[in-house]
């Protein structure tokens, strides 16, 4: 079988969990899903970290505009700065015990720092998964699905937007969470010459000093505790790809 050329269609979370970035690392290209109505508290605006007492505590983007009159690409963050603020100040229990706290808030410090008059969230998660990538060294190469022109029909049902999208971009195969399997039909990808692929990752177990591990947190917390080699051996290595 030749190699495929594989494309990853998400929303653009923030900060999201490490199963996120296990996508990305299995594709050949990512978009950023950006054109349908947004749906506030989601994880788009908030995400969660370890609290200070155990167990989790959400750290959040509280925009200017949030409404489901608007497209995800519209979405406006109220404060950048002070949101910087309050994410930041929700880590600081980290710098007791996490071996890369440092690095991990120098991370996140940066993402905050857009552009001058930038306060686009989808430009903002868009930063975080950036950053991440970069240093777990895993290649990215983003389109935002807004700026790509693609003139999609109208009314797509769930399982029809990546059909239609990856098709535009010239796929052959499109890569989903496992979890998300039953939206896809596979013989309506395969009429279209492209392979349904879902994948299926693991949990990772690690020390969380002090704390109760809590699962599926932001990939802030797996960075706190996990050298970025490992991290990136195990997205790369750990993850099963299984046909639609």
């Amino acid at each position: 079988m030749s190699r495929r050329f594989s494309v990853g269609i998400m929303q653009p979370y923030f900060f999201p969990y490490l199963g996120h970035f296990a996508l990305i690392a299995h594709t050949d290209a990512w978009v950023v899903f950006d054109i349908t109505q947004y749906t506030p508290k989601t994880w788009m605006n908030r995400n969660r970290v370890l609290h200070p007492n155990g167990g989790p505590n959400w750290v959040s983007v509280p925009l200017a505009n949030a409404s489901i009159s608007i497209t995800s690409a519209q979405a406006r963050v109220a404060d950048l700065a002070g949101t910087a603020r309050s994410v930041l100040g929700k880590l600081s229990h980290y710098r007791r015990k996490a071996p890369h706290y440092q690095a991990v808030v120098d991370l996140v410090s940066g993402v905050f720092a857009l552009p001058a008059g930038d306060d686009s969230l989808v430009h903002l998660n868009l930063a975080g998964l950036r950053a991440v990538c970069r240093y777990l060294d895993l290649p990215f190469a983003p389109r935002i699905c807004s700026e790509l022109a693609l003139d999609l029909p109208a009314d797509l049902g769930p399982g029809d937007w990546a059909l239609e999208i990856a098709s535009r971009l010239g796929a052959d195969a499109y890569l989903n969470p496992i979890g998300g399997r039953a939206m896809f039909d596979p013989a309506t990808y395969a009429a279209r010459g492209l392979r349904l692929e879902f994948l299926d990752l693991p949990p990772l177990h690690y020390a969380t000093g002090p704390w109760e591990p809590v699962p599926e947190l932001s990939i802030v917390d797996a960075l706190m505790w996990n050298e970025p080699a490992k991290l990136r051996e195990f997205l790369l290595d750990s993850a099963r790809i299984e046909a639609g």
